[in-house]
C-alpha cells in the first residue's frame, strides 16, 4: 500500500496513537538533552572522516531496512508495541546473562518479532511501558509458555540519561537502545525527525565510543569505525529532488546524524515497519551514496562518560547533584544552574510530573525534594529542572531511593553464652554496615541489603539484649532484642546394662566327655563369672561338673533325669545377670 505525503499527513492527524519520536505514549524518548536528541550539525568533521567513510563504503548506497510491504511473510524493520503498567512481566533467560538486565520484562509473549515468528535473523522484540516510561528490548528472542529466552536483553528508563555499564551490550551490539534510533511513519508524516538514526556497517573496530558501551569485533585497524561512531549527511548535499517524505529523513541525517549501532550491511538505516510506508519513495534513498556522509566527533558534546546527557548550544541548564542515594522520607536540596539566559527560572518535576507525586516524592519551587515514605517502584526517581524561558531545555538528576535500615528478625534467639554468630534480616542495610550487641560493635559481614551477620561472645545469661544495625553514614536501624541463656546441661550417661552371653548356646557332650564354654560379659569392666550346672556351683557327679574356667565334664552314667542339663555363667559384678547354655548328654 502506498500514499502521497499529503495523505500520510492526514492519516497521522487522525491516528489515535500519533506521535513524534520525541514522545511516545506520553513518555519522553530520553530527556531533551540526550545525545540521541541533540543536533550535531554544528560539529566539525572528524580528521579521519574520509578514511571511515571509505571503509564503510563511499560508493555504497543508503538502504532503508524497513518498509510497508512484506518479505517472507514479514514486514521489513524492527517493530515495537506500547503496553500499560498492568502488562504481565515475564522472566527471561539470556545467552549473555552477565550483560543483560535480569527483568522481568513487560514484553507480551505474542509481540511482533523482527522478521516474523519464524525468523532465523536478529529477532528483536521491543515494548514500551507507557505508565512507567520503561523501554524493554531483547535480541534473538524466543517466547516460551510463560517466559522469554533470548540472546540478551536491556531495560531503559526513558526519563533518564543513564547509560548501561561500560562494556555491556544491550539488544544491540553497541550497548545502545534500539527504539530511539528507529525511523517511524508518524514522525515522517509529522514532517520532522527529532533524533539520530540507527545504522549498521559491515566491519567495525574492537572499540566503542560514547555513547556506545560495547564493541563486537576483533579488528584493531584505525580505518575501521567504532561502535557509537557518529556520521551526518553533508550540509551541502542537495535533497530538493527527493520525495517530500524522504526529505524528512535526509534532513534528520543532516541535523541529528546517524549512529553506528551494529554490524551489518553498509549504510543500512533502521525503522519501524508500517503498511503506510511508500516503498517506492523509500527506495529513492538508494541515490544517496556513502560519499555524501562525513564523520563527526560526538564526544565533544559529552558531559559525563556514563551519561547520555549532551552539551547543548546556546542556553544550558545543569542540576546538582547529578545523582544521589537517599533514604525514603528524607529531603535533598537540588540546585539548577542556567547559563546563557536572562531568565534563569526553572520548573521542577519528578518523573515528568511538575511538583511530583505521593508515590514518587514531591519537589518544591526551590528544588527541595522530599522522598516518599514508602519505597517507590522502581526505586530510581528522575528529578528534572526545565527552564521557564525555553521549555525544551532541561537537565536531570537521578535519585536512588533506599529504605531506612530496619531489622525484621534476628536469629538465632535465644543465643547461648560463649561464642555466637548472629544474623539480622531486614531492609536498607548498606555495604559496611555494623551490627552492635548491647552497645558493642561486633565484627560484621555485610551479606546483602537485607542481611548482615556478626560474631561475638556472651558471658552470662541475659534477657532483652538490644541489637542495632548502623549504616556507614551513621543512620541506625530500629532496635531488636535477643536473649542469652546458659547452655543446656549435658544429658546423664546412659544406665549401665550388663549382659552375659554363653557360647556355645547349646551343645551335645558324650558321657564323661568335656566341652569348653566361654562367657562374654558386656557393660562392665569386671568380666569374671561363676559357673553352675543346673544351679549348683561347679555342678555335681550326677549332672556333670564345670570348672572355674568353664570346662564342663559330663557324668559317667547317663540317666533319663540328667540327659539335658543347663550350664549358667553368673556375672560377679551383678549377680542378677546370667547367661546360659543347654547341654544334651549322649551315650
Amino acid at each position: 500500500m502506498t500514499h502521497t505525503l499529503s495523505s500520510l499527513l492526514l492519516l497521522c492527524l487522525v491516528a489515535p496513537l500519533a506521535w513524534g519520536q520525541a514522545t511516545i505514549g506520553g513518555c519522553p524518548v530520553f530527556p531533551a538533552n540526550n545525545i540521541w536528541n541533540t543536533p550535531i550539525d554544528h560539529l566539525p568533521a572528524a580528521a579521519n572522516s574520509t578514511t571511515l567513510v571509505n571503509t564503510i563504503g563511499a560508493s555504497k548506497y543508503v538502504h532503508p531496512d524497513f518498509s510497508g510491504g512484506y518479505w517472507n511473510g514479514a514486514q521489513g524493520g524492527i517493530p515495537f508495541v506500547l503496553v500499560s503498567g498492568s502488562q504481565t512481566k515475564y522472566p527471561a533467560t539470556f545467552q549473555y546473562q552477565s550483560e543483560s538486565d535480569p527483568g522481568p520484562y513487560a514484553i507480551p509473549l505474542n509481540v511482533p518479532i523482527e522478521g516474523g515468528s519464524a525468523s532465523a535473523g536478529d529477532r528483536h522484540v521491543i515494548a514500551i511501558d507507557t505508565t512507567n516510561c520503561r523501554l524493554y528490548e531483547m535480541w534473538s528472542a524466543y517466547p516460551q509458555s510463560a517466559s522469554w529466552s533470548a540472546g540478551s536483553g536491556a531495560i531503559f528508563d526513558l526519563r533518564s540519561n543513564t547509560l548501561r555499564p561500560s562494556g555491556w551490550g544491550s539488544a544491540d551490539a553497541a550497548g545502545l537502545p534500539i527504539m530511539p534510533g528507529l525511523v517511524t511513519y508518524e514522525e515522517v508524516a509529522a514532517g520532522e525527525i527529532k533524533h539520530a538514526i540507527r545504522f549498521t556497517a559491515p566491519q567495525t573496530k574492537r572499540e566503542f565510543v560514547w555513547p556506545a558501551r560495547h564493541y563486537a569485533s576483533s579488528l584493531t585497524g584505525t580505518q575501521y569505525p567504532r561502535m557509537g561512531e557518529r556520521f551526518r549527511l553533508k550540509a551541502n548535499y542537495d535533497i530538493s529532488s527527493f520525495p517530500a517524505d524522504v526529505q524528512v529523513i535526509l534532513r534528520a541525517m543532516k541535523k541529528y546524524g546517524i549512529i553506528l549501532a551494529d554490524n551489518g550491511s553498509s549504510w543500512f538505516i533502521t525503522g519501524k515497519p508500517d503498511n503506510r510506508w511508500n516503498d517506492d519513495n523509500l527506495h529513492q534513498l538508494h541515490r544517496v551514496l556513502g560519499s555524501a556522509f562525513e564523520a563527526v566527533d560526538g564526544t565533544a558534546l559529552m558531559v559525563n562518560v556514563n551519561s547520555g546527557e549532551a552539551k547543548q548550544t546556546g542556553m544550558a541548564v545543569a542540576v546538582s547533584p547529578a545523582s544521589v542515594v537517599m533514604y525514603a522520607g528524607r529531603t535533598q536540596q537540588f540546585t539548577a544552574t542556567v547559563t546563557n539566559a536572562a531568565n534563569t527560572a526553572v520548573k521542577w518535576s519528578v518523573d515528568g510530573v511538575v511538583g511530583g507525586s505521593a508515590a514518587r516524592g514531591f519537589i518544591d519551587a526551590n528544588g527541595l525534594y522530599v522522598a516518599p515514605t514508602a519505597l517507590p517502584s522502581p526505586p530510581a526517581v528522575v528529578i528534572t529542572a526545565t527552564t521557564v524561558a525555553t521549555p525544551a531545555k532541561s537537565a536531570t538528576s537521578t535519585v536512588m531511593v533506599t529504605p531506612l535500615p530496619n531489622i525484621k528478625s534476628v536469629s538465632p534467639s535465644p543465643i547461648m553464652t560463649a561464642s555466637f554468630t548472629l544474623t539480622a534480616t531486614g531492609v536498607g542495610f548498606q555495604s559496611g554496615a555494623v551490627l552492635s550487641f548491647k552497645g558493642t560493635n561486633l565484627a560484621t559481614t555485610w551479606l546483602s541489603a537485607t542481611q548482615v551477620r556478626a560474631a561475638g561472645t556472651a558471658s552470662a545469661s541475659q534477657t532483652s539484649v538490644p541489637v542495632v544495625v548502623r549504616n556507614p553514614d551513621g543512620v541506625a536501624s530500629n532496635t531488636a532484642y535477643v536473649s542469652v541463656t546458659l547452655p543446656a546441661p549435658p544429658p546423664p550417661p546412659p544406665p549401665v546394662v550388663i549382659q552375659v552371653v554363653v557360647s556355645p548356646a547349646s551343645a551335645s557332650v558324650g558321657a564323661n566327655q568335656t566341652r569348653q564354654f566361654t562367657a562374654a560379659v558386656t557393660g562392665t569392666t569386671n568380666k569374671a563369672v561363676v559357673w553352675r550346672v543346673n544351679g549348683l556351683l561347679g555342678g555335681n557327679l550326677a549332672n556333670g561338673m564345670i570348672s572355674a574356667t568353664g570346662l564342663y565334664r559330663a557324668p559317667r552314667v547317663v540317666r533319663a533325669a540328667n540327659r539335658v542339663v543347663t550350664v549358667t555363667a553368673t556375672s560377679v559384678a551383678d549377680k542378677t545377670k546370667v547367661g546360659s547354655a543347654k547341654v544334651t548328654i549322649v551315650k
